[in-house]
């Protein structure tokens, strides 16, 4: 009887591999639609018409008020651990003013809303200069805030990188210039499809063509144009600030800290040639600003590693009319709602509740965040350690030199590290093992220049290293631009005293709107307030 129903067994397979074929099942392919849209749309409104259930879910990115335990859509400045909510939260880094010191990052950081509102986010941040006429940072800054971009680097090409940001402020339309469905679809067809340059650019490098790549693969690859890690072309290397990712040697942290070992016209002894994004204003290092490197983060991770896409978990299907499945295109944490969790996580835990679910994702960003703070503070000391050690006076090792530049480099590795774990959005969630290690490196490095500037002085600032950072080093609450003009404010804290004044000036910018006429173009150039790298 098991021989009649083993051979009973064969016959089926053999039956089965005959009708299917002997290769894996195809994967579905995407739905190509015929749209009456023109072929180089800029605009996002107009897909309403085409699309009005997607566009709906979409237009859902406006939401700003909803938390979960470590993230959420609520901009709160991101530094801020004193004040409540919508001003500060409880999960805030307090050092994040002191290790930007010197950088623009420093004057305002907050947690990021939907993506409908990137253009007018970016327009008023303090990040960039609305003082003067200038904004003091490259129109690469627009890169992934507006499908405006195809349109500008079609009409300049690589020229249009380092043109000044402030250039472009008044061709915005806030809300229909952001983001949006032209950065991802073709208009005509709704394929996905890359419009990213250096996205493009990379892909050309390891000769990938996006037009051959699978579904699955453009289901991600979509989302990496822009919640990645990336650089400005230092002039010497390429068209001036131009963006770039650095994912040659790797998608791991330490080989894109190894990259950065190149592509920059550093002096600083030891780092000769590094890429360099700005020199801290107090431990004179030459420093690493990362981005929100998520593809990077995910890419390896638990999810990444399986074949789970990004739109998987972010744009879970949906039903919004009881009947049509379609892509959520409210791009968000599916941890907001519990029919974001059933919809996006349970599609494959499905033996798991919701709740359970959401404490397995706070249970691992409890642990990240503990670490990034712990991180952070030893960061802050190598800074101090540095500072201290280049202003030393006393007897010194007889390789100070060089113990000094192993510290600076030790505190560039250290905050680089920290600063990838700070800036990707999932709290750690989406490698876990990846977020944990890389916080474990950071401290390891900072410590190494704490000991290495210890060194250096024959431990003669090792007394004003001990105890607590935090009453050593005070978290910077209050910085702005603004407050830069004001002489009183600068020696409010013995690092901000490292910092110039800035000459006493009105706003002249409010998001895409001028406040104050352009001077005639015969008029004399306003001296630049400060150095950009």
């Amino acid at each position: 009887m098991n021989r009649k129903i083993l051979s009973l067994f064969v016959v089926l397979c053999a039956a089965g591999a005959a009708f299917f074929g002997c290769t894996e099942i195809p994967e579905p392919k995407q739905q190509v639609y015929k749209t009456d849209l023109p072929e180089k749309i800029v605009t996002n409104k107009p897909f309403e018409k085409e699309f009005p259930q997607q566009y709906a879910t979409y237009l859902r990115n406006d939401e700003d008020k909803i938390m979960t335990e470590y993230k959420g859509s609520v901009p709160f400045e991101k530094h801020n651990n004193v004040d409540p909510l919508p001003k500060g939260y409880k999960h805030a880094q307090p050092y994040l003013k002191n290790l930007w010191m010197g950088y623009p990052f420093s004057y305002e950081y907050n947690e990021t809303r939907g993506h409908t509102y990137a253009l007018t986010d970016i327009l008023q941040i303090d990040r960039l200069n609305r003082y003067a006429e200038q904004a003091g940072l490259p129109a690469t800054c627009y890169n992934c805030k507006t499908p405006k971009m195809m349109e500008w680097v079609d009409k300049y090409g690589d020229e249009f990188w380092a043109k000044e940001f402030n250039s472009f402020r008044e061709e915005l339309d806030l809300k229909d210039h952001s983001i949006g469905c032209a950065q991802c679809h073709d208009p005509k067809t709704m394929e996905l499809r890359i419009t990213s340059v250096p996205l493009n650019d990379y892909l050309k490098k390891v000769d990938k063509d996006p037009k051959k790549l699978s579904r699955n693969e453009m289901r991600s690859l979509v989302c990496a144009q822009c919640h990645v890690e990336y650089y400005f072309t230092d002039p010497k290397h390429g068209p001036k600030a131009k963006p770039v990712f650095p994912w040659t040697r790797g998608f791991g942290f330490e080989d894109i800290y190894e990259y950065y070992k190149d592509f920059g016209s550093t002096t600083a002894p030891g780092m000769e040639g590094w890429f360099t994004d700005w020199t801290h204003a107090v431990s004179k290092t030459p420093m690493l600003k990362a981005q929100h490197p998520e593809y990077e983060t995910f890419i390896d991770g638990p999810h990444g590693a399986a074949g789970v896409a990004c739109a998987d978990c972010h744009m879970a299907y949906t039903r919004t009319d009881g009947k049509k499945k379609i892509s959520n295109h409210h791009w968000t944490s599916p941890l907001k709602t519990p029919d974001g969790i059933n919809q996006a996580c349970r599609t494959c835990h499905t033996d798991k509740s919701p709740e359970y679910l959401k404490k397995r994702v706070e249970d691992t960003q409890k642990k990240t965040f503990e670490n990034l703070l712990a991180a952070q503070d030893v960061s802050v000391k190598a800074h101090e350690a540095v500072r201290l050690a280049n202003e030393w006076t006393g007897e010194k090792s007889a390789d100070y030199d060089k113990l000094m530049a192993q510290a600076k480099e030790n505190v560039r590795h250290g905050q680089f590290l920290w600063d990838m774990i700070s800036a990707e959005n999932s709290v750690g969630f989406h490698n876990p093992a990846k977020a944990l290690d890389t916080l474990a490196r950071s401290q390891r490095y900072s410590q190494d220049a704490v000991n290495l500037a210890m060194q250096a002085t024959r431990y003669g600032i090792a007394s004003k290293l001990e105890g607590d950072i935090k009453q050593i080093v005070p978290p910077i609450l209050h910085h702005s631009r603004k407050l830069q003009q004001s002489a009183e404010h600068l020696k409010s804290h013995k690092w901000l005293s490292y910092l110039p004044q800035f000459p006493e000036a009105p706003m002249m910018w409010n998001l895409n709107k001028r406040l104050i006429p352009a001077k005639p173009a015969d008029a004399p150039a306003a001296k630049p307030e400060e150095k950009k790298s």
